[in-house]
């Protein structure tokens, strides 16, 4: 019954949508938009409270959001972890305690509607802003960031040069935006007319178009030292995305897995991290 239901209920999202771009393509853009933008899962479970609740720091106000830090102190070089879609700071565990072993000073929060902050949507100019002021505050002099992370800090960088971070590292990252609405677009099978009418709610939203949003464009001219990880079987986040990315950004690295999956938790892909930030 499950199945049936995860199977049948996007479609009747999409012919409602089909139907209502008819009449109110601005509605059925600010709808479908929401529905894009919903956390679903990512909030803390049972068995993650205790490891994050030890180690809970500042409890934030950031745009409207109340934003929960974590800090495991270290004497050397402080690094912010940024953590993907539908996820929280909890799927850093393995490499957090490598950057300890290190002694690194390691900082991480739940984006708007996972881990313990606030909020139920979440986009990417929005939790680049949120991101932008934990790096104001916290001063870091690495990022190192998940799937939708690592996308979210590459638009960063691009909106904000200047901000001290010196190197930055992505896993399994995404850089094409019209790529995930595409998929989004054949999950709910909605016609090319809520997407046209999604992709000028985009630009009078946030000032450009779906297919304007690439993070392989954004690395241009970035002088930053960059690593790039991804599997080459990603079947989240399709491996080419870094491929484009490392061709343009001149000061970057691809270390390109296999069959390791997307989440990309195992320790030689954490000795990579480990060696790159040390070197």
């Amino acid at each position: 019954m499950k199945k049936l239901i995860s199977k049948y209920v996007p479609l009747v999202y999409g012919h409602y949508y089909n139907l209502l771009s008819l009449v109110a393509p601005q509605k059925t853009a600010e709808k479908a938009f929401h529905l894009f933008c919903t956390v679903r899962k990512g909030k803390v479970l049972q068995q993650q409270k205790d490891y994050l609740n030890n180690s809970k720091h500042e409890l934030l106000e950031v745009e409207g959001y109340k934003i929960q830090t974590y800090n495991w102190t270290g004497n050397k070089a402080t690094i912010l972890l940024v953590h993907g879609w539908e996820s929280n700071s909890f799927r850093w565990r393995n490499l957090i305690a490598k950057l300890k072993e290190n002694n690194f000073n390691i900082l991480a929060f739940d984006a708007p509607g996972h881990g313990y902050s606030s909020g139920k949507h979440l986009h990417v100019p929005l939790f680049a802003k949120i991101l932008q002021n934990l790096i104001e505050r916290y001063r870091p002099e690495f990022l190192v960031a998940h799937s939708f992370g690592g996308m979210t800090v590459l638009y960063n960088e691009h909106l904000n040069k200047s901000n001290g971070v010196s190197k930055i590292v992505t896993v399994a990252s995404p850089s094409e935006f019209y790529e995930i609405m595409e998929h989004f677009q054949k999950i709910l099978k909605f016609n090319e007319r809520t997407m046209y009418a999604l992709d000028q709610y985009v630009l009078n939203r946030f000032g450009f178009h779906i297919r304007e949003f690439s993070t392989s464009e954004f690395v241009k001219g970035n002088t930053k030292k960059g690593l790039l990880l991804h599997d080459k079987s990603d079947e989240v986040t399709p491996y080419h995305a870094s491929v484009k990315v490392q061709a343009n950004w001149k000061e970057s690295k691809l270390i390109s897995t296999e069959g390791l999956g997307h989440s990309l938790h195992q320790d030689e892909v954490n000795e990579h991290i480990i060696d790159f930030l040390k070197s």
